[in-house]
């Protein structure tokens, strides 16, 4: 019936048709060439042969597009069926070691830690302190506006693993591939929509040029830097007044530097390590199983010896012959670091005299027991330890000051992911799953929708299906997201369930990640560590859709 209610339109009008020479559009606004020598019978007769074509293109179409729909309706059934079939569907442990490189145990003979957030754990009262410290060093000595005093740490905000862009003020949260999560760019403390970001950007993708003006925001500090820009952007927003991006960056991470460097957060801390530091017998009972494997252990930190001293016999007081003697637990310890510059400079080692606090003048070609060493690189450490990179392994929370070095250097790396544990579970939550399920079955028949139609194809069954699919898509999107952080979501995915830059970087620098060291004492210390052999890209994510498609 269609195609003779269009013959029909085409005979009405074709009296009203010329024929000369060139293009005509056609039927769907496309344009078409009629030879110009043809009777008007025989152009009718090519009209009718593509009318027909038209057609028979257009039935099949709908076709597919109402065996989409069927699909669709069957998965909705299958939703109910999805919470019993989960109960099968294996769970991740949120204390688990995850492999993105095989590591044999057995071969490492030297295992490094840092010091902050690796062998000692901070409680969320951290975040606050340095906040706070920063803030005021910026109204104190830059000047910046009375009112900034009264501004509060929102641990609720930020996340690890984001980008400050420089040039434009944005926070940004990139995918695995270096595109802007759609639901994860703020100005100031404002989402910006898609439009917005469109505006500003062009594009979602974060180009070579763009990148340049990016910081990435990925140790555990982060949160505190990530806080205080978007606050003191949105102040000056709401205060109509001018301000340069990138100054904003650099006076928040000099006074965040400020009160690292100048000891304010290392002595906020030792004042009150009940509040700030958290006390974990397992990092001692895996140090010492170490050593009574024979293993050789080091410290490298960026911290001062006295915050590291203070911190540690804090921690190990209740562990009966520790609490003075932590230092032999180690065979080398190494503060003051510097790091990154410590993997690629020339700079020596000093001895420290912890006694009177001062560096000696001798050189060193030796690491000496109980003896702690300041400063120093990677070069001279190789040189008088003779330690091989791959028998050596390196456990830190900084992906870039922390694991890129060592990486490079060959040795073996180990990510210390505190909010690894958290998300994990959340990821083993049955409302998750089942949300996580649903999308991933919606998005494979969006992707068959959309690979089916054209956009200058789609009929109003085809847009109401379109609608239908996308919106349950949503649902699942905001479920998914409000069930980790409120503003950017996950760390390790983006709402639309691809890989963050995050995980990005963790696949790159990190053989392995975990939520703490100490949980490699669930594991023989000679055991080997296999990537598994299903995975995408990240080894703790379960694609739990595929189970329904």
């Amino acid at each position: 019936m269609a195609f003779h209610r269009r013959l029909l339109h085409f005979r009405s009008s074709f009296n009203r048709w010329s024929f000369s020479p060139g293009a005509r559009e056609g039927f769907n606004g496309s344009f078409r060439s009629y030879n110009a020598t043809l009777t008007p019978e025989q152009t009718l007769l090519q009209i009718v042969k593509e009318v027909k074509q038209d057609g028979a293109d257009n039935l099949v179409m709908d076709d597919e597009i109402a065996k989409i729909r069927q699909e669709f309706n069957a998965a909705k059934q299958s939703f109910l069926k999805i919470p019993e079939a989960l109960k099968e569907m294996p769970k991740m442990n949120p204390e688990g070691i995850y492999v993105n490189k095989n590591l044999r145990l057995d071969n490492i003979q030297v295992y490094g830690f840092d010091y902050d957030y690796t062998l000692a754990h901070y409680s969320s009262n951290l975040q606050s302190l340095i906040y706070d410290l920063a803030k005021e060093h910026m109204v104190n000595e830059f000047r910046y506006p009375e009112v900034c005093i009264s501004f509060k740490y929102d641990p609720n905000f930020p996340i690890r693993g984001l980008y400050y862009d420089k040039q434009k003020g944005c926070l940004l949260k990139l995918d695995f591939f270096g595109s802007i999560e759609p639901d994860g760019c703020y100005f100031g403390r404002r989402k910006l929509s898609r439009k917005e970001i469109a505006e500003i950007y062009g594009t979602r993708h974060i180009g070579r040029d763009q990148a340049r003006g990016l910081v990435g925001l990925m140790d555990f500090f982060c949160f505190t830097e990530a806080c205080l820009i978007a606050d003191i952007v949105q102040y000056f927003v709401d205060a109509k007044l001018e301000f340069d991006a990138s100054y904003i960056y650099e006076d928040v991470n000099r006074a965040i530097q400020h009160v690292h460097r100048r000891g304010l957060v290392h002595r906020g801390i030792l004042s009150d390590p009940n509040r700030y530091l958290v006390k974990n017998g397992q990092v001692l009972q895996f140090v010492k199983m170490l050593r009574e494997k024979g293993k050789k252990l080091f410290l490298l930190t960026n911290s001062p010896y006295y915050f590291v001293d203070g911190g540690m016999r804090f921690m190990l007081e209740d562990s009966t012959g520790y609490t003075d003697s932590w230092r032999e637990l180690f065979d080398v310890v190494i503060a003051q670091a510097n790091k990154p510059d410590f993997y690629t400079s020339d700079h020596p080692f000093r001895c420290y005299d912890t006694e009177k606090d001062t560096l000696a003048f001798t050189k060193v070609d030796a690491f000496i027991p109980n003896k702690i060493y300041y400063h120093g690189c990677l070069k001279s450490f190789l040189q008088i330890t003779k330690w091989n990179g791959p028998e050596v392994i390196y456990f830190g929370d900084h992906l870039f000051s922390d694991l890129r070095g060592p990486s490079k250097a060959g040795w073996r790396t180990a990510a210390i992911i505190h909010e690894l544990e958290s998300e994990i579970r959340i990821q083993n939550d049955e409302t998750y799953r089942f949300e996580q399920a649903k999308f991933h079955i919606i998005q494979e028949l969006l992707g068959k929708l959309h690979a089916t139609v054209a956009n200058s194809q789609r009929t109003e069954a085809c847009q109401l299906l379109l609608a239908e699919l996308n919106e349950e898509r949503q649902k699942a999107r905001r479920m998914m997201k409000k069930m980790f952080n409120k503003s950017f979501g996950a760390t390790f995915l983006t709402d639309t369930g691809q890989e963050s830059a995050f995980a990005y970087h963790i696949h790159r620098y990190a053989d392995v990640y975990t939520s703490k060291a100490e949980n490699f004492l669930l594991y023989p210390p000679e055991a080997w560590l296999h990537v598994p052999f299903d995975i995408k890209i990240m080894p703790h994510h379960v694609k739990v859709g595929q189970a329904f498609s």
